[in-house]
C-alpha cells in the first residue's frame, strides 16, 4: 500500500483492534492446547519453536524464548522428560550439544492442532488466489513486525529488572 493512499481512521482502529483480540484468543488457545496435551504454555511453545528451527543449542533457545539460561536448562529437561526433545552432540563441534525435536511428538501436537486447521483451510477457500495472496502477504508482514517487537521487549528487559 502507498503511503500517498488516505486510510479511514476508524477502520483503522478496529482492525488494530481486532488484531489485538486475535492475539488474545491466540493466547488463550495455547493455553488451553497446553493444558489438553499435559505441558506447560511455554514447554508448547518451545516444542513448536524446535519444531520450525529444527536442532538448536540451548543457548539459541534462550535467545528466542527470552528465558534465561537456567529456565532453558529446566525446560530441556521437561521436554526431554515427556519425549518432546533429546539432547545430541554437535557433529560439527563436539563440545556443542544440540536440542533436538522428537518427530512423533511433534506429530502428536499436530494432530491436535487438526480441527483449528480444517477450520482455517475453510475459511481461506472462500477467498480467491489474489486474495489470499494479498492476506499471505499482510500476515508474514505483520509477523515480521511482531518479532521485531520482540527483539526490542528483549533488549530492553535488562532495565526493566534494575
Amino acid at each position: 500500500m502507498s503511503s500517498d493512499n488516505m486510510v479511514n481512521a476508524d477502520l483503522l482502529e478496529k482492525l488494530t483492534h481486532s488484531l489485538k483480540r486475535y492475539g488474545m484468543r491466540s493466547v488463550l488457545f495455547q493455553q488451553n492446547m497446553a493444558q489438553k496435551i499435559g505441558v506447560t504454555h511455554t514447554d508448547l511453545k518451545t516444542a513448536e519453536i524446535l519444531n520450525e528451527t529444527g536442532p538448536i543449542t540451548a543457548g539459541e533457545l534462550s535467545k528466542i524464548t527470552g528465558l534465561s539460561t537456567g529456565s532453558v536448562t529446566a525446560l530441556i529437561d521437561r521436554l526431554e522428560k515427556s519425549c518432546y526433545v533429546k539432547r545430541e552432540r554437535d557433529q560439527l563441534d563436539g563440545r556443542r550439544v544440540m536440542i533436538v525435536p522428537m518427530p512423533t511428538r511433534q506429530e502428536q501436537i499436530k494432530s491436535h492442532y487438526q480441527s483449528l486447521s480444517t477450520a482455517t483451510k475453510n475459511l481461506c477457500s472462500t477467498y480467491n488466489e489474489q486474495e489470499l495472496t494479498f492476506i499471505l502477504q499482510f500476515v508474514e508482514d505483520i509477523s515480521e513486525i511482531m518479532d521485531k517487537e520482540n527483539d526490542k521487549l528483549m533488549s530492553e528487559r535488562e532495565g526493566w529488572l534494575k
